[in-house]
């Protein structure tokens, strides 16, 4: 198992912005103060997730929150965990993609994707029949963007006939790219194009995926030379006990879950089959990891270990959770634990 495991990882944040139940604004200030800590710790980079019409994400236009959040943070790295680009033109999203990547000084990691539930797509007019296509060719044109010129396609969605491109990014070639996925499928398009794995999931899950990208990887000429990272996600609170954090997470929880579930239940669908419905069961599932900073620090190292991940996706703020709570749920990390499994 440690062979293909780094001796160090990276530790990321990453975020839906779902509804804390208070007003609006209180918590984008929050997330900016929080955004500052993590910075100031030395977490690798900020990901939000893009949602709509829904309490799941009060983040819609994740781009706009993270112009803000590039301008209070230094060496933060930051990005859409994914941009859905079905609701996008590719052209304006290279172009936000553009004007992000140079407001934040080269520290943008792009994540794409179509987006996980219909519904959200729905309410913009776009089909589940056309969306996988839609996404294919908006995908195909934001990579061709990013190699700068002039640029022309001719698909069935989008056509574009000899576009100035007049913005390049500020990275070169490209900023890192990133998409979210626990399918081993999604493993070859993914080292085709030297994107990074954002997975969710049981660790044994995760593993068949990550085996799968690293030997796409091994065969694929144009991957790239940088070790590529294959982000595992786990929602995470520390306290001085166990008792403490489980309570802490289990009311955070129980929020979170709640404005997960909305838009399903709105329209009276099923929820995906892997959703734990309680706060045990995402315990038992991995999802959730939570308690005294030694015990978390064992729990997160046997998950890694065990996905095949070099890269931990830090959830830290979710659902009630109070300010101070996430703030040290960072700290312990920071001190407690990015040191002993090792700092990229």
């Amino acid at each position: 198992m440690k062979d293909v495991v780094p001796s160090k990882f990276a530790f990321g944040i990453f975020d839906h912005l779902d509804e804390d139940g208070r007003d609006t604004a209180r918590q984008y200030a929050d997330r900016l103060v929080l955004a500052e800590a993590y910075d100031r710790l030395g977490f690798y980079a900020y990901h939000v997730a893009e949602h709509h019409c829904t309490p799941h994400g009060r983040g819609p236009s994740p781009n706009l929150f993270l112009s803000s959040l590039a301008q209070r943070t230094r060496q933060l790295r930051l990005g859409p965990l994914v941009m859905l680009l079905n609701l996008y033109h590719p052209l304006r999203a290279f172009e936000e993609i553009c004007m992000l990547d140079h407001l934040s000084g080269g520290r943008l990691e792009v994540g794409i994707g179509r987006g996980s539930l219909p519904l959200e797509l729905g309410y913009f007019g776009i089909t589940a029949d056309a969306a996988p296509s839609r996404y294919q060719e908006a995908s195909e044109i934001l990579i061709n963007a990013m190699k700068g010129g002039t640029l022309s396609y001719h698909g069935h969605h989008f056509e574009l006939n000899s576009v100035p491109l007049t913005l390049t990014t500020h990275q070169r070639p490209k900023p890192p790219l990133w998409i979210a996925t626990n399918r081993p499928e999604s493993a070859a398009w993914a080292a085709a194009n030297g994107a990074n794995l954002a997975c969710v999931g049981p660790s044994s899950a995760i593993r068949t995926v990550a085996d799968a990208f690293r030997a796409h990887r091994g065969t694929n000429g144009d991957a790239g030379d940088q070790t590529p990272l294959v982000g595992l996600l786990r929602m995470i609170v520390i306290a001085r006990s166990n008792s403490d954090a489980y309570t802490l997470a289990a009311s955070a929880y129980t929020q979170w879950l709640k404005s997960f579930k909305f838009l399903y239940e709105l329209n009276a669908i099923p929820t995906p089959p892997n959703l734990p419905l309680t706060f045990d069961a995402a315990i038992e599932s991995e999802l959730c990891v939570v308690g005294t900073p030694d015990a978390v620090k064992q729990s997160l190292l046997n998950h890694l270990e065990e996905a095949g991940a070099n890269y931990l996706l830090c959830q830290l703020a979710f659902g009630n959770l109070p300010l101070d709570a996430s703030l040290c749920t960072a700290t312990a990390i920071q001190s407690e634990i990015m040191g002993g499994l090792g700092q990229r």
